[in-house]
């Protein structure tokens, strides 16, 4: 294996860790670059496998973890966006005193539809993962557009998604398939309700893969937690909402 990709930047006192989605990488935070920065020390990493992170195979979500928690600051703020969220969420598990906060974004611990919890049919998750082996460029791009409809700027947006990974070297199938199995596969729902530190999730009201029923369900389920709907926003809501988001982000770490 070869190292992480990992960037540090901002003029802040306090550590927040950006961890993207399946199949993108660090550069998908661009926007929020300039709104976060001056108030805290931003850390980009591009998940193993991912984007500049190379040489890493499909690994575990716990292995996963155990390669960001060795470089990263001693306590920090950890966002996590989509699968980037159960990797936080993973971290926050197994090292509770190593986070300042938790902020999971357009993310669920159970991504997979399980009746009655709402998510991706497995059908879904199953029918993505035989079609990387087939055209994998072109399930990417299916995958990308599904996180941006409904939105005004839908079409903009997966633009910009698209052109994220394009700018950067693209995953193996072996490390897609990897991550879509992990959104298959996991749940966290029992795992993280005993986490004491400050937790927030947002939602995009338009999400269609992470429904916002979700929100209420982990409302009930996580009542330490709080929750945030953004309206008008799907699966992206720092890339459709870039200023209310931030403005989200900095209220959680001030308070």
């Amino acid at each position: 294996m070869t190292g992480l990709y990992w960037q540090t930047i901002g003029e802040g006192d306090r550590d927040l860790v950006l961890l993207h989605g399946w199949g993108l990488n660090a550069e998908v935070w661009g926007c929020m670059l300039e709104r976060l920065a001056p108030h805290f020390r931003l850390h980009l990493v591009d998940l193993p496998g991912y984007g500049r992170s190379q040489g890493f195979g499909a690994i575990s979500l716990q292995q996963m973890a155990d390669a960001l928690l060795a470089v990263a600051p001693a306590r920090a703020y950890w966002l996590g966006w989509s699968l980037g969220g159960l990797v936080a969420g993973q971290i926050a598990h197994m090292q509770p005193e190593r986070v300042a906060g938790l902020i999971t974004v357009a993310s669920s611990p159970c991504f997979t539809a399980k009746e009655p919890w709402p998510g991706i049919r497995p059908e879904v998750l199953s029918g993505f993962q035989q079609q990387l082996s087939h055209d994998f460029k072109r399930t990417v791009e299916r995958f990308l557009a599904l996180q941006t409809l409904g939105t005004e700027s839908a079409r903009q947006d997966a633009r910009l998604l698209k052109t994220v990974v394009l700018n950067q070297p693209m995953p193996s199938v072996e490390v897609l398939n990897g991550g879509l199995e992990m959104l298959r596969t996991e749940d966290q729902r029992q795992l993280l309700v005993a986490l004491t530190m400050p937790v927030l999730r947002i939602y995009g009201y338009l999400d269609g893969l992470v429904p916002r029923k979700v929100a209420t369900l982990l409302d009930e389920l996580w009542p330490q937690s709080s929750s945030i709907v953004i309206a008008k926003a799907a699966h992206a809501p720092f890339i459709s909402h870039p200023d209310e988001f931030a403005n989200i982000i900095n209220r959680f770490a001030e308070a």
